[in-house]
């Protein structure tokens, strides 16, 4: 796979020399054209599957780049997007011609109507709210007309300030009957003080968001108009300029400072989609993925930063932050209820991104689960410590203890390196194919476990969920198209079948003089499972399928704009499994006692009733209720309290070789005391245990394989 896209980057490299770009005769002004020309060549040439830059392509820049502009279409009038319209289908034939007619006009304009917001906001904000009227607001910009005057535009902004208003006019009302109950002395404020009050919170964060966006110069903006072009190539083809690209090499090297979660934009609101091991924010359990972020408070200050239509850059800005440093987030859980998380800043620690063991005791049976957070190694030299070796230590060590079957859980992997993929699934099959890589421009590749050594040939069980993505989809398809291990977990997998490589753009510069390029994040190469059919978009379909409170979130490739398409090749020459007798019959019991299962049905109607709090568009602005709808619902929420109290009567514990270093390490201790607490409660490690009990092996040709031909 290297050596396709080392031919690939040659090939581009050298078209690139020829056509001779070069700086000398530029100034600044025209580092906007030359970044247009090196991006759109780079992109045309090494892309996996170049989109065509024709009028379809223009539309979608046209209309991405607004939205991203003007979110909450707050700023732009709907004259504005007359007069903007003239370009709609001309984008494409601009940027050919590194003509920046359309991105000058509306950035130009979108500074106007941001000076003239920063009035409207005040004169907005000098009214009282009056929270007993009978009003509602539908949040659901994505269909929201663009204002049609300036008059209908400060309404627009009379009705989301006091939404925002009414949030943290909840919140002081709450916190002032608390101290009435608990503070001896102290004096209840009045409605017009509370109101005051919340009111002034919104005022500050407001005044705090604009002060931000005074730092922001041309070039972030056109970071914006650079990325929304990219973008419609890919979700994973992205432009970095120098500040992010050098936050992108931070994360690669598992340095980056913050709170350890990766943000998504959606809907106007600031979403978790994943959540780092190892990370603060996975160390205190503060955050899980589903949830939104609503503000953001410094530790220094004393209100809050709404972040509600704020840019994802923007929001991450303030996210972020040296170690050390706390930051107050107020999140929207992912059923629907509001709470304030104060996270400590840190960096990643790196040994909980590694693979860690636990044996399970049942009765008088033993059983091995890994975990494995993620598929990593060492950028400098493989030999040293990867996922691959590590997995392969925990399966010698847990036969040590006499297991007779083995989880492999792989819920929330992300990915990584391909070849520590390839090699964990050497550890379960004797040889063959693993994944096929097709790459632009060059013929498929076929990467195989050539170690006719199997580590584990006992029964074996892999668990995923909707956040197993890219390399822990390849592991997963690989076991499942050779019989090798039944996949426990959600209905389908993240679906992310593609590669991407970071190209440093200053190297096709012969000479520079306007500064760092940045960087951009190309989709060279798409994955194959070996039965000819893709991971992208349709993931990895569990052979016994589970519910979970993701179940219907948007948080797969599928769900993303633009991703690339689903396709086949043709199968690979591979060999299944033989070694169990009753591989079809084992699932159908699996699938039999989820039926019946209480907790299941549970986990499911939570995860219906999530989805239908999500999908409301439409918020009351009466206070009473406003607080009678958060009461409901907290009332609804209680009788899922029942999924964390969940009890599967399995005994766990840490290999003899851990209990050595937690002697010497008490905080290592704590970590797997929580973490066998949180085994304790989960229900598809409970499942994967009785399908392990379940697979029978073929004593007589255990580890055998029968050929397919294809």
């Amino acid at each position: 796979m290297k050596k396709n896209f080392k031919v690939l980057f040659l090939a581009v490299f050298v078209a690139a020399a020829s056509c001779s770009f070069t700086t000398k005769e530029f100034n600044d002004p025209d580092k906007d054209k030359l970044l247009i020309d090196l991006i759109t060549y780079v992109l045309q040439k090494g892309h996996y599957d170049p989109a065509e830059m024709d009028d379809t392509f223009s539309e979608a820049v046209y209309v991405d780049f607004i939205d991203a502009m003007d979110p909450l279409k707050r700023y732009f009038l709907a004259s504005d997007i007359e007069e903007f319209s003239v370009y709609r289908t001309q984008i494409d034939d601009q940027i050919k011609e590194k003509d920046l007619t359309f991105f000058n006009l509306v950035y130009t304009r979108y500074n106007e109507r941001l000076e003239e917001a920063r009035k409207l906001y005040e004169d907005v904000l000098s009214h009282p709210f009056d929270y007993s009227q009978d009003e509602i607001i539908n949040v659901d910009y994505d269909n929201l007309e663009y204002a049609k005057s300036k008059k209908e535009l400060k309404e627009r902004w009379r009705q989301q300030l006091k939404f925002t208003s009414l949030s943290s006019y909840y919140d002081v009302v709450e916190d002032d009957k608390s101290k009435v109950e608990n503070e001896e002395g102290y004096t209840a404020m009045t409605a017009t003080e509370l109101e005051e009050k919340a009111r002034d919170l919104t005022r500050t964060s407001l005044k705090e968001y604009f002060e931000f966006t005074d730092d922001l110069q041309r070039k972030d903006y056109f970071a914006v108009f650079l990325t929304t072009v990219v973008e419609e190539f890919d979700p994973h083809t992205n432009y970095f300029a120098p500040p992010d690209r050098d936050r992108f090499d931070l994360r690669m090297s598992g340095k980056l400072e913050g709170i350890g979660a990766r943000l998504q934009k959606k809907n106007d609101y600031i979403n978790v989609v994943e959540i780092i091991s190892g990370g603060p924010a996975w160390r205190g359990e503060h955050i899980e993925v589903g949830d939104i972020i609503m503000k953001v408070k410094q530790a220094d200050e004393e209100e809050a930063v709404s972040v509600v239509g704020m840019r994802i850059d923007d929001a991450v800005k303030l996210i972020k932050g040296p170690k050390g440093t706390k930051v107050t987030l107020t999140i929207k859980r992912v059923d629907g209820t509001i709470e304030e998380e104060t996270i400590t800043r840190d960096v990643v620690e790196l040994e909980e991104t590694y693979a860690k063991s636990t044996v399970i005791e049942k009765e008088d049976k033993k059983f091995g689960l890994i975990n494995l957070p993620q598929f990593y190694f060492d950028m400098t030299d493989y030999k040293k410590r990867n996922a691959a070796s590590d997995v392969k230590d925990e399966i010698l060590r847990l036969k040590e203890e006499g297991m007779e079957g083995l989880v492999l859980d792989l819920r929330d992997n992300g990915g990584g390196s391909l070849r520590t993929a390839v090699d964990i699934a050497g550890l379960f099959i004797k040889e063959g194919p693993v994944v096929q890589v097709a790459s632009t421009g060059q013929k498929k590749e076929v990467l195989k476990d050539k170690d006719d050594e199997v580590v584990w040939d006992g029964p074996l069980v892999i668990l995923v969920n909707e956040l197993s993505a890219s390399a822990s989809e390849i592991l997963a398809a690989a076991m499942q198209d050779y019989k090798r291990a039944i996949i426990i977990g959600s209905k389908q997998t993240y679906g992310k079948g593609t590669v991407q490589n970071l190209i440093d753009l200053n190297q096709w510069l012969r000479k520079n003089d306007l500064g760092d390029m940045g960087a951009l994040k190309l989709t060279t190469q798409k994955f194959y499972r070996v039965n000819g059919g893709s991971t992208q978009l349709e993931g990895v379909k569990s052979d016994v399928v589970m519910p979970d409170r993701y179940s219907y979130i948007e948080v797969g490739e599928r769900d993303y704009d633009n991703p690339l398409p689903y396709d086949k090749i043709e199968p690979a020459d591979y060999e299944v499994w033989n070694g169990y007798i009753d591989f079809e019959e084992t699932i159908k019991k699996s699938k039999e006692r989820m039926a019946k299962s209480e907790q299941l049905a549970l986990i499911e109607e939570n995860a219906q009733w999530i989805k239908k709090r999500r999908d409301e568009l439409e918020v009351d602005l009466n206070y009473e209720r406003y607080a009678a709808e958060i009461e409901r619902r907290k009332e609804e929420t209680k009788k899922f309290d029942a999924i964390g109290e969940y009890d599967n009567k399995l005994s766990y514990r840490s290999l003899p070789s851990e209990i050595e270093m937690m002697k010497q390490d008490t905080t290592l201790r704590e970590k797997r005391k929580r973490w066998h607490k949180s085994l304790s409660k989960d229900i598809y490690v409970e499942e994967a245990v009785n399908v392990l009990e379940d697979l029978k092996l073929n004593n007589i040709k255990a580890g055998k394989l029968a050929k397919i031909k294809n």
